[in-house]
């Protein structure tokens, strides 16, 4: 074969390869995507009063006694300056057991749960998941909560007890990944005034 053949082959080659994987390949899973995962696949996005308030994939800080409080993040803006949950930006702090650092950001976090003793704080509430981003919290984490925001929003521990049970969900199949609770979906439960 002469040099020319070698590059018109090639090319031939390239432009197919391109066609296959970048068209319709590309295409193939976006259709798949929109047909049976259409919610997902438009990024799961959360309405509250016609509004989109946020993504049941995405974690977000919720300030205040009277919310759920959920993970906390060390998702870092452009500039590396921390920027809690930055979807644009997921990442944990990749910080060791014996770092310094993790050991003063979970110091500070716990902090945040005044008059419950260290040993009963479930480790989500205080050390940052390897996203940034979770938008889980177990169910030990929300049980853990309900004093303060029963106080808050003067109501009874056991309606949000309940309310936790409701919003829970469970592992699949009954065996596959853990039980959680999706702190935005919990949150806006609240501010419809669920009890």
């Amino acid at each position: 074969m002469s040099m020319r053949q070698d590059l018109w082959a090639s090319l031939r080659g390239y432009v197919a390869l391109a066609v296959l994987f970048g068209g319709i390949y590309s295409l193939f899973v976006l259709g798949v995507g929109q047909l049976f995962f259409n919610h997902t696949a438009n990024g799961s996005l959360v309405s509250y009063h016609g509004r989109v308030v946020g993504s049941s994939e995405i974690g977000q800080a919720f300030s205040g006694p009277q919310w759920f409080w959920g993970r906390p993040s060390a998702t870092t803006g452009a500039n590396g300056k921390p920027q809690p949950y930055n979807a644009d930006n997921s990442g944990g702090t990749n910080y060791g057991p014996t770092n310094p650092a993790l050991i003063q950001e979970i110091k500070a976090n716990m902090k945040l749960y005044k008059g419950i003793p260290p040993s009963k704080i479930p480790p989500d509430l205080v050390e940052s998941s390897a996203s940034g981003l979770d938008p889980d919290i177990t169910p030990q984490s929300a049980l853990i909560q309900v004093p303060r925001v029963a106080a808050a929003r003067h109501v009874s521990q056991a309606s949000l007890d309940a309310l936790i049970a409701r919003y829970t969900r469970r592992p699949w199949l009954g065996m596959y990944g853990a039980a959680r609770v999706n702190v935005l979906e919990l949150n806006l439960a609240l501010a419809n005034g669920a009890k």
